[in-house]
């Protein structure tokens, strides 16, 4: 069997299992390494995926694997993760659980750009850059991958920068 046929067939197989426990699939991978294949399993939820939804995942997509024979007789070494934040932005849905996060959007034509995800729709999302709004919409998006920032400048922190400098003032 190609390795086409076997994602297909692990993809039709496993998201109604995934999809029943409230989760989204959002891709299976099959790779070939020396005498076993890895199998790894990419989910994804709104409000983010817990350790034990992972947990929960795993043995779900484990007895499910075994129960129908989907990997033949080659052993298999099964991989259930989060989408991370290195994959790129591909569905609204992804757009939308990113909201208030830092993306950087290439697209034909134009020069990339890297803002704050303010709103996301089904067929566009709106980010603002230095100040200034951009409709993005999705179709025109060759790339989009969200920044990762270790101190992320929010709403709420600065607010609370201002509280405590008028704190300070009036001691």
């Amino acid at each position: 069997m190609s390795f086409i046929a076997t994602r297909d067939r692990l993809v039709d197989a496993l998201r109604p299992a995934v999809e029943g426990a409230g989760l989204d699939l959002e891709d299976i991978e099959v790779a070939t390494a020396g005498r076993r294949r890895v199998v790894r399993v990419v989910v994804d939820r709104d409000g983010g995926v817990t350790l034990d939804d992972i947990a929960d995942t795993t043995r779900l997509v484990s007895r499910r694997l075994d129960a129908e024979d989907l990997m033949g007789e080659m052993s298999y070494t099964l991989e259930v993760t989060s989408r991370g934040t290195d994959r790129p932005l591909t569905e609204p849905r992804h757009w939308r659980r990113n909201v208030g996060r830092l993306v950087k959007v290439s697209r034909p034509h134009h020069e990339p750009l890297t803002g704050r995800i303010v709103e996301a729709g089904e067929s566009a999302a709106r980010i603002d850059v230095d100040g200034v709004s951009h409709d993005i919409v999705y179709t025109d998006v060759a790339k989009a991958h969200i920044q990762v920032e270790f101190n992320p400048a929010t709403a709420e922190a600065d607010a609370s920068a201002d509280a405590s400098a008028d704190d300070r003032e009036e001691g």
